[in-house]
């Protein structure tokens, strides 16, 4: 099977197992999904929509998160660990979007890159939700799906995974792919006891492979 077939594949299967794939995040504003990407690191998307529907309801601008106490965003956002560092990114996040973008959220990579607490992970995540730009974020669950399906290898970084997914998927496919993959991966091609025998790509999976 070529790499082109492969992929279309890999396409096709995922628009009709998750037709509507989009970020679990929820959100409101612009500012409230960079913050809410930056806050999921190392925990779950759910455990982030609780501390934040708190966070944005007690804080409801960027004023109001910029000026308030550190304790208190500390204690908001408690449940989802190193809330210690993510209260300061928090304040420090706000004050640079109000001082350096007018309180909005800007197509700029190199900005999004510069906020504390955001890389290129979040920043892809940001600009592809935001403004449709045709990125793949690779969070563990589109790191493991890729590995495991040989479109990259074990050894691979996330930098280098995303690069390998943008040779191999069209340009126009990867804003949904990446919701796709994330999805598959958190909900079908688990860590732990993946859902292998109804899926219709185990033929290419390694990991099935190996397990056989």
């Amino acid at each position: 099977m070529t790499g082109l077939m492969k992929a279309n594949r890999v396409i096709n299967y995922l628009d009709e197992l998750i037709p509507d794939a989009r970020c679990e995040l929820n959100y409101t504003k612009d500012y409230e999904l960079l913050m809410a990407v930056m806050l999921s690191a190392q925990t779950t998307d759910k455990r982030v929509n609780m501390v934040t529907k708190d966070l944005f309801s007690k804080y409801p601008s960027l004023e109001d998160i910029k000026n308030a106490d550190l304790k208190d965003l500390e204690s908001i956002i408690r449940p989802i660990g190193t809330y210690t560092k993510k209260a300061k990114n928090l304040k420090e996040i706000a004050t640079k979007l109000l001082v350096e973008q007018n309180g909005i959220v800007p197509n700029d990579r190199v900005f999004l890159e510069s906020l504390s607490g955001v890389g290129r992970k979040t920043t892809n995540v940001v600009l592809a939700n935001l403004f449709n730009e045709p990125f793949i974020a690779v969070d563990t669950h589109v790191s493991r799906v890729s590995k495991r399906l040989g479109f990259a290898k074990e050894t691979d970084d996330p930098l280098k995974i995303e690069m390998k997914l943008n040779k191999k998927f069209p340009k126009n496919k990867l804003n949904r792919l990446h919701h796709q993959l994330v999805l598959f991966g958190r909900y079908y091609c688990k860590a732990q006891n993946p859902l292998c025998e109804n899926c219709e790509l185990k033929d290419i999976c390694k990991y099935k492979k190996n397990r056989n």
